[in-house]
């Protein structure tokens, strides 16, 4: 059975996951507004996946006897000034992650919670991808600029994204 200080932590983070979730949706509801669909599309799926990854600590806190607790979720943020705004506020929000996960494993690591230790290993390799992903988009954006056949080629490909759970 997990320590309550680990379990209260899985718990934050689960809900710091439904969060992003939220954040995420703000950043679709943006985009379509701003007639990006495939942009709208990307953070749907980005969305999707911060949802995938709030259960997969769910179901981690029952199988250790620990209470899933949910909490509030704020308002998102729900203006920004550009395409890439949104991009940067997403990296943001993935290095805060990544900080989390540090935070966790410390925790875990001082418990010598092997268990969890190994469960945290996959969300971190994890948010190399997801970080390393939004500075891909950001170096795009930035390239591209003004160019809107570019910017409309770049949305056909986002526009594909769909994100499947692991099986």
């Amino acid at each position: 059975m997990l320590s309550n200080k680990i379990g209260d932590a899985l718990n934050d983070q689960m809900n710091n996951e439904l969060q992003a979730a939220q954040e995420y949706m703000a950043m679709a509801a943006f985009c379509n507004y701003k007639s990006y669909d495939g942009f709208a599309n990307f953070y749907f799926q980005q969305a999707k996946e911060e949802r995938y990854h709030a259960m997969k600590i769910y179901n981690f806190l029952n199988d250790r006897g620990h209470r899933a607790v949910f909490h509030a979720i704020e308002e998102p943020r729900k203006d920004f000034d550009s395409l890439l705004d949104t991009f940067e506020a997403g990296l943001a929000q993935e290095k805060q992650v990544t900080k989390n996960f540090y935070h966790l494993s410390d925790l875990a690591w001082g418990e010598r919670e092997h268990q969890t230790l190994s469960f945290l290993n996959w969300f971190l390799d994890e948010q190399v991808e997801e970080e390393a992903m939004f500075d891909t988009h950001i170096d795009y954006l930035q390239r591209i600029k003004d160019d809107s056949n570019a910017l409309y080629i770049y949305e056909l490909e986002l526009a594909k994204r769909d994100f499947q759970e692991e099986g």
